[in-house]
């Protein structure tokens, strides 16, 4: 285990213990041995096939685990005719359906190999982890011993997940009423350097004069017929769209940033000087990433009794 690593083990036990004890690094080491080969089997077939199912994948991440219910898959639960699901609520809409279709990839085989033993959620963080690494992104350990949540609330959603048009100073109390810093919170907006954003999602914002003037005419162009395409995208890094790097970071005191949210992190006083530190440091960047996305893994986890293991990762048993 590398230094790096082994800080991220030893100052996380705390944390870990006051999450859940019973979450451990080897938590399928007699139960299901093959578990780590099959999540990066799948992970690297998937991405290879698919080059955007990293970020979206991430994206799917974050929407489950900053909810108040934390990271018990609930995210990936279908509606039924009595209950609207979260996949469902408008901010999720528009979630890539590779992310989800990964999960059951991995779900599929797993079942195959070891029936009733794995949980969405954990596959889902660890694919996740195994993913941003394939991009060059930094590693960090995954705890496992999750249970799926039997429940999932469109209703819960809104004003617990992000959205381009909100202020910085909004976004940064979803992140710190969930414990993290603001450093951390700047450092996890640095997924962001990966995946894309939809041109209804900026669009309206162009004129605004922190955006470059020529960029701003670039995206104009891309996105001329957004109204009759509302699947056009463009990339979050224009420089190196498909490397987990801190080019994000670099790209926003340019005024290359694409989210009204980007553009945000470098204008607040609070989120500015962290900003230029990524744009300067990657490696403390990864450090505090890594650290972050640690923390936001263990939100809220359920295990035992408290929550099942899905034969389905879009319904309950």
């Amino acid at each position: 285990m590398s230094p790096f690593s082994l800080f991220l083990f030893t100052t996380l036990l705390s944390f870990l213990g006051a999450a859940n004890a019973r979450l451990t690094l080897d938590f399928y080491k007699d139960t299901c041995p093959q578990f780590s080969q099959i999540i990066r089997d799948t992970v690297t077939s998937k991405q290879i096939a698919s080059p955007t199912t990293a970020a979206a994948t991430l994206r799917l991440f974050l929407h489950d685990c900053l909810l108040p219910n934390g990271c018990d898959a609930s995210i990936l639960l279908s509606s039924t005719p009595f209950s609207r699901a979260e996949r469902d609520a408008d901010i999720n809409l528009s979630l890539p359906g590779d992310a989800f279709d990964l999960v059951v990839r991995a779900k599929t085989a797993l079942e195959l190999a070891c029936p009733n033993t794995v949980s969405c959620a954990d596959i889902l963080s660890a694919a996740t982890r195994d993913l941003l690494t394939m991009l060059g992104g930094p590693f960090f350990p995954v705890f496992l011993g999750r249970r799926d949540g039997r429940t999932s609330l469109a209703s819960a959603v809104p004003d617990h997940l992000p959205t381009p048009a909100m202020p910085i100073s909004q976004i940064t109390q979803i992140f710190t009423h969930r414990g993290f810093s603001i450093e951390e919170f700047v450092a996890l907006s640095g997924a962001h350097t990966v995946g894309f954003s939809h041109c209804s999602q900026f669009v309206t914002n162009l004129s605004n004069s922190s955006y470059n003037p020529r960029y701003a005419q670039g995206l104009q162009k891309a996105c001329a017929d957004y109204k009759t395409n509302p699947t056009l995208s463009v990339f979050n890094d224009i420089m190196t769209p498909n490397k987990f790097d801190n080019a994000y970071f670099q790209n926003l005191p340019k005024g290359l940033g694409v989210l009204k949210s980007d553009h945000g992190l470098y204008s607040d006083p609070t989120t500015r000087p962290f900003v230029e530190t990524f744009a300067k440091d990657q490696n403390r960047f990864f450090q505090v990433f890594a650290r972050a996305m640690q923390k936001l893994s263990l939100l809220n986890v359920q295990t035992g009794r408290k929550g099942e293991i899905r034969r389905r990762c879009d319904q309950i048993n």
